[in-house]
C-alpha cells in the first residue's frame, strides 16, 4: 500500500478530503499540454479572422455568411474553453466547483449552438439549391438574424434546464476536492440526446441528401449546352455555379462536423460512467473541440473571399479609410 508521502494529492493541505492525482508520465503530460495549447490558439486565431472578415467587409454581409459568422463565434468560444481542459490533464480541477459547472454549462451551450447553426446552414443551402427562384425573398438578412438569435437563445434556455441541478448546487456529485464532474439525470439526458443529436442529425442528413441530388442534376444540366448563350443566360449560369460551390463548401463543413460530432454522443450513449473520467470520451471530446479549428481551414481552402480578407487584415490595410468597402469577392 502506498504511503501518504508517495501519493500526490490535488490539495495536499486537505489530506483525506483531496482527490489523488492520477499517475502519468511527464512526457505524455507535456505533449498533451502542447497539443491542446496549439489547438486552442489556432482555433481562436482562425475563427477570429472569420469573425472580423464577415463582420467588417460589407461585401460579405449576406444571409449565408451570417450563419457562417454564428458558427465562427461558437467555434471561437470553443477554442477558449479548450484552455480549461488543459487544467484537467493532471487529473485535478483547481478553480472551484462554480467554475467547473459554469465551464461545462458554456460548453453545452456552444455545442448546442453549433448543432443549431448547422441545421440552419442546411436549410439555407436547401432553399438556395432547391428553390433558387424564391431564395432572395425567403432567405433575407433580417430573417437570418432572427434565426441566429433564436438559435442562441433557445440553446441557453434548453441547456439551463438540462443542467439546472448542477448550476443550483455546483459540485454536488464530486466525491473529493479537485474533481470536476457534471451529471445529467436520465430524463434530461434523453431530452438532450433527442433535441441535440437525433433530430438535428436527421434534419441535416435529409436536407443535404436532397441538396446533393438537386445539385448533381443542375451540374449535369449546366454541362450540357441546352442553355442559349446570352448575357442574361450566362449570368444565371454564373449564379448557379456560385450557389453550387457554396453548397459544396458548406457540405464539406457539415460532413466534417458530423464526423467530429457523432462519436461524442455515441460514447455518451454507450458509457455508463462519467464522460470526463473515460479515456475514450477524452478522445472524442478533443475531436469535437478540434472541429472548431477545422472550419476556418475549410473556408481558406474553398473560399477565395476568406483568403483575400485575411491578406487585407494581416497587412493592416483594414486600418485604411473605407477599407470595409474593399473588393474581397
Amino acid at each position: 500500500m502506498e504511503s501518504l508521502e508517495e501519493t500526490e494529492l490535488c490539495f495536499p493541505q486537505l489530506l483525506n478530503s483531496s482527490c489523488v492525482k492520477p499517475k502519468s508520465s511527464q512526457f505524455d503530460t507535456m505533449l498533451t499540454y502542447i497539443i491542446l495549447s496549439c489547438i486552442s490558439l489556432l482555433t481562436v486565431s482562425l475563427n477570429l479572422l472569420v469573425i472580423i472578415s464577415v463582420s467588417y467587409f460589407k461585401q460579405l454581409h449576406s444571409p449565408t455568411n451570417l450563419l457562417v459568422l454564428s458558427l465562427a463565434v461558437s467555434d471561437f468560444f470553443m477554442g477558449l474553453l479548450t484552455l480549461s481542459k488543459i487544467m484537467l490533464i493532471e487529473g485535478c480541477w483547481y478553480i472551484g466547483d462554480v467554475m467547473c459547472s459554469l465551464g461545462q454549462y458554456l460548453e453545452y451551450i456552444i455545442s448546442s449552438v453549433s448543432v443549431g447553426t448547422m441545421v440552419l446552414i442546411s436549410i439555407d443551402r436547401y432553399v438556395a439549391i432547391c428553390d433558387p427562384m424564391h431564395y432572395s425573398t425567403k432567405v433575407t438578412q433580417k430573417r437570418a438574424k432572427v434565426c441566429v438569435c433564436l438559435c442562441w437563445s433557445c440553446s441557453v434556455i434548453f441547456q439551463s434546464l438540462i443542467l439546472m441541478e448542477n448550476l443550483i448546487q455546483p459540485g454536488r456529485y464530486n466525491s473529493c476536492f479537485g474533481e470536476c464532474i457534471v451529471v445529467i439525470n436520465y430524463i434530461a439526458g434523453v431530452a438532450d440526446t433527442i433535441f441535440s443529436f437525433i433530430l438535428p442529425i436527421i434534419a441535416i442528413v435529409v436536407l443535404y441528401m436532397r441538396v446533393f441530388v438537386v445539385a448533381v442534376s443542375q451540374a449535369r444540366a449546366m454541362r450540357s449546352h441546352i442553355t442559349t448563350v446570352t448575357v442574361q443566360g450566362s449570368r444565371k449560369v454564373t449564379a448557379k455555379k456560385s450557389e453550387l460551390k457554396a453548397a459544396r463548401t458548406l457540405g464539406v463543413v457539415v460532413t466534417v462536423f458530423l464526423m467530429c460530432f457523432c462519436p461524442f454522443y455515441c460514447v455518451s450513449l454507450s458509457s455508463k460512467d462519467d464522460l470526463m473520467n473515460s479515456s475514450s470520451a477524452a478522445f472524442v471530446l478533443s475531436l469535437f473541440s478540434f472541429n472548431a479549428c477545422l472550419n476556418p481551414l475549410i473556408y481558406a481552402l474553398f473560399y477565395p473571399w476568406f483568403r483575400k480578407s485575411i491578406k487585407v487584415i494581416v497587412s493592416l490595410k483594414i486600418l485604411q479609410p473605407d477599407s470595409c468597402e474593399a473588393n474581397v469577392m
